[in-house]
């Protein structure tokens, strides 16, 4: 929009995702929308990754196993529900991923089934080592459609804090320092 003076009034949204300064511990986020899986999603994510596990690719032996199908490979589960809360909580504000644990598997996904993903903030501190930034720690918990938990898992992040993310893209000598610094 323009005042007739040659003035531009246009506000600009950029859309982001969450500096540490904005992580509050016991905060639940409700990633959606869910994700239906379905078998290329599974066999594709299977071959690529070179997993020859009967019970992701052979329809015919799975039918004889204990659950009667194929299953969902966990990695390729356990990718999405970590993937599912990047555009909400990470994306552009995470330095590195630090490590995940706990990770558990409770009940299979199958072909046609929805992941739902949700996300609590555990735990944060500013890192000791790496001015401008924290350490946030994510308790992520995948669904299906039927609320069976399918995956669980805590993740570590290193994260920016707004003011450091700001200098290090304003400052060449403070980009120099934080590359230099290590995690953690």
């Amino acid at each position: 929009m323009s005042t007739g003076s040659g003035e531009d009034l246009r506000t600009t949204i950029t859309q982001r995702w969450l500096y540490y300064d904005e992580f509050q511990t016991g905060t639940v986020y409700a990633h959606r929308p869910g994700r239906t899986i379905t078998e290329a999603d599974n066999v594709l994510f299977t071959t690529m990754t070179m997993n020859s596990q009967a019970l992701h690719l052979d329809a015919d032996w799975s039918a004889s196993q204990p659950f009667g199908q194929r299953l969902v490979n966990s990695m390729f589960t356990l990718a999405t529900v970590v993937g599912q809360s990047v555009t909400q909580l990470t994306q552009g504000t995470i330095v590195a991923q630090l490590g995940l644990t706990d990770i558990n598997f409770p009940h299979p996904l199958f072909h046609g089934d929805t992941l739902y993903t949700e996300t609590i903030v555990t735990d944060k501190r500013l890192s000791a080592s790496r001015r401008g930034q924290g350490i946030v720690t994510l308790s992520h918990t995948g669904r299906n459609q039927h609320e069976d938990i399918v995956a669980t898992a805590v993740r570590s992040c290193l994260m920016w804090t707004e003011e450091g993310h700001r200098q290090s893209q304003t400052e060449p000598e403070a980009r120099n320092r934080f590359r230099n610094q290590e995690l953690g």
